[in-house]
């Protein structure tokens, strides 16, 4: 299985397949930063870390390009609360 979010720019999503099915992260970029805006885990995949998974893998490309996230996306907002090491890529 993989653990890497793949960046779709063209369709403005990190995507994850996991058994042939994608969940993505839908964002928006802006001067210095991205949002994350909404979030989609198919149920199919649900209870299995998937939505985790996506949510890490995006966070820690989007540090290696120096941007800062803004998390209005209910789960991206959840999943930085509960890892502190996210917690400075919030935009202010």
């Amino acid at each position: 299985m993989a653990d890497e979010a793949r960046d779709v720019p063209e369709r403005h999503r990190f995507e994850l397949v996991v058994e042939g099915i994608t969940a993505f992260a839908e964002y928006r970029l802006f001067p210095g930063g991205i949002e994350f805006y909404h979030t989609i885990v198919p149920e199919a995949l649900g209870g299995k870390g998937v939505g985790s998974r996506l949510v890490k893998s995006a966070l820690d490309q989007v540090r290696t390009r120096g941007l800062k996230v803004k998390p209005t996306c209910p789960f991206f907002e959840a999943y930085i609360k509960k890892h502190a090491e996210y917690q400075d890529m919030v935009a202010a």
